[in-house]
């Protein structure tokens, strides 16, 4: 059997959204799989060679991807100056480039942080980069899914890291099936 090659992609601002993306990690790297953890600000095209699956997240920031102007107010509220330089939105348009035209394109899920208390909101980022992956010929093979935070700030709601090992566990399932199924 082929080892699977997972890429995880995460925008962080103040660490909530990369705590779940290292634990999607360790979830898949306990199961076999070859992972590449990679913040959007240090993500290279060579990370992508041999990919089955690339995983994106990014907090939601006015319901939906951050923007310079956002990761700057996170900044003003106690984020790190340097995690601003650069968001999710402005990677994705780069997919091209990433993957080179014509390409065979890996599949993808997304996942979103958002504050617990404004969940039922209409927006998210999860849904946006689902949106923008589409686009680019990238198959999502699960529902963007939201993970929750206390507050703005965090920290991670009880339970939200079990819940990310849970759905890593799920679409690496899909990945199988879907890998199984092109074998055969």
């Amino acid at each position: 059997m082929t080892t699977l090659k997972a890429v995880i992609v995460f925008e962080s601002m103040f660490g909530n959204t990369e705590k779940l993306a290292r634990e999607m990690g360790d979830g898949l790297a306990g199961e076999g799989v070859q992972v590449a953890l990679a913040d959007v600000r240090h993500v290279r095209p060579e990370d992508f060679a041999g990919c089955d699956l690339i995983v994106l997240g990014a907090p939601t920031h006015a319901f939906t991807l951050s923007r310079p102007s956002t990761r700057a107010d996170a900044v003003r509220q106690g984020a790190h100056e340097s995690r601003a330089a650069l968001g999710l939105r402005e990677w994705l348009a780069s997919l091209d480039e990433v993957f080179g035209a014509g390409t065979a394109r890996p599949c993808a899920a997304v996942f979103d942080t958002r504050v617990e208390k404004v969940k039922h909101w209409p927006g998210s980022a999860a849904r946006k980069t689902g949106r923008v992956l589409h686009g680019h010929g990238i198959d999502l093979i699960d529902h963007p899914t939201s993970f929750y935070v206390e507050d703005v700030k965090g920290p991670l709601v009880t339970g939200e890291r079990e819940r990310a090992r849970t759905w890593v566990r799920h679409l690496l399932s899909i990945v199988r099936t879907r890998t199984t199924t092109k074998s055969a």
